[in-house]
């Protein structure tokens, strides 16, 4: 269960920033994001996943990287939760993924941004908080635009965590159909509906810890904040139109930790292994009884290692 207990650190919301402009709309990109812990304390960003809110990196998992001596982050992506949203911007995501799946970019059809345009948005936001750099942390889809940060800024990346996530190579570390279907389907556009739909998710989540009440909770939190499918079909574009980091990874320099629980069913742990091989001196934390998911059980270990990766 997630902790309801108030944080000893404030939570902060802050007033939205502009930290990049949509090329092909001229569109200005608007970040929602909290500030949990001191300013004074080096900064770790965490980027969530596919259509995912900020508020899925939970309040007592922020609080441990907080009470550990870190000014902790977290942020709406574009296309979600109360950041910018791309209302009515279609893409053909049956030729995105043919071209992608079929290693022809050429073929690519258009799509409104990449995941190199989710990390600079990232690193927009530390610039506009005043942060040089941050420890870059990221969970899923985040976890892969953690990795294009590191690739693309790595004078802004004091250390890299990878959890639960892929190098963006079709053949390994993909969905398993089951989880994938579950992943794609539709969600119900009413309230009730999307928080029975809710439970399906946990085919990909703890087997061990995984908690039905806290599942339908999670969704009426999300629902209530921010109910917005249409923006995670264009997540799915940019994760498409990305491809493969295989071939940048290995120069990576900045310690580097790949987390991943032997429970993912929706982005099997062979992804994460597959990260770990491919970055210099990458340590690699296979997690018993973790999905594709946090249980509050292992929210310390978590963070311990995350702090350890930092303090390499």
């Amino acid at each position: 269960m997630l902790t309801d207990e108030p944080l000893a650190h404030e939570t902060r919301q802050m007033p939205k920033v502009v930290v990049n402009n949509i090329a092909s709309t001229n569109e200005p990109v608007e970040l929602e994001y909290e500030i949990i812990g001191s300013s004074k304390d080096p900064a770790m960003l965490l980027i969530m996943g596919f259509g995912a809110q900020l508020t899925l990196w939970p309040d007592g998992f922020c609080e441990m990287l907080a009470n550990r001596g870190y000014c902790v982050i977290r942020f709406d992506n574009r296309d979600c939760g109360l950041s910018t949203k791309l209302d009515g911007v279609e893409i053909d995501m049956a030729g995105v993924m043919m071209a992608a799946l079929g290693g022809q970019p050429d073929l690519l059809p258009p799509v409104p941004y990449t995941l190199s345009d989710m990390a600079a948005d990232a690193v927009g936001l530390l610039s506009a908080l005043g942060f040089s750099g941050a420890h870059i942390v990221g969970a899923s889809m985040g976890g892969m635009i953690a990795q294009t940060v590191a690739i693309e800024y790595p004078q802004h990346t004091h250390s890299l965590t990878s959890i639960m996530s892929n190098t963006g190579e079709s053949d390994v570390g993909m969905p398993l159909p089951e989880a994938g279907a579950v992943l794609l389907a539709e969600p119900p556009s009413d309230r009730q509906g999307y928080i029975d739909a809710s439970v399906a998710s946990m085919i990909w989540q703890s087997k061990r810890y995984a908690d039905a009440h806290e599942v339908r909770a999670q969704a009426a939190r999300s629902y209530d904040r921010s109910f917005y499918p249409e923006g995670s079909t264009r997540h799915l574009g940019a994760i498409a139109a990305s491809g493969s980091r295989a071939e940048l990874l290995p120069q990576l320099t900045m310690p580097t930790l790949v987390v991943h629980g032997r429970d993912d069913t929706l982005l099997p742990p062979e992804g994460g292994v597959r990260t770990a091989e491919l970055i210099p001196g990458a340590n690699l934390f296979l997690v018993a009884d973790m999905g594709h998911d946090f249980p509050t059980p292992l929210w310390p270990v978590i963070a311990d290692a995350i702090v350890a990766n930092a303090n390499r």
